[in-house]
């Protein structure tokens, strides 16, 4: 199970660096989205978070391990609402500079056939 979500993680991340790196600004925006989805994937399964296990509670004492840690999961939630906010951004200013350059390439120039 490990090596399946390694394998994902890593391919997100390698499909989104890809991405980045492409010529055209939609393709870099779709890199950075695959990017962050990869981060929080991988936030959330460094945090060995368990479905069932009770939440941490000051009233409860007993081992620390049998408890689930909410702090993966509310990084991650913070995350994906400032990247909807950063790519709802991203896609203002790509609207704006194709609006002003009349292109969508990443250095406003067409390459030369």
């Amino acid at each position: 199970m490990e090596l399946v979500l390694a394998i994902g993680i890593g391919t997100l991340a390698a499909s989104g660096v890809w991405l980045i790196l492409r010529p055209r600004t939609f393709q870099v925006i779709v890199g950075l989205s695959l990017l962050s989805y990869s981060v929080n994937l991988f936030i959330v399964a460094m945090g060995r978070v368990r479905s069932g296990a009770p939440v941490l509670n000051a009233k409860e004492v007993g081992d620390a391990g049998s408890f689930a840690d909410p702090l993966p999961q509310a990084l991650v939630l913070t995350a994906i609402v400032i990247s909807f906010a950063t790519t709802a951004l991203f896609l203002v200013v790509l609207l704006a500079s194709r609006g002003l350059a009349g292109t969508d390439h990443v250095d406003g120039q067409e390459p030369e056939a």
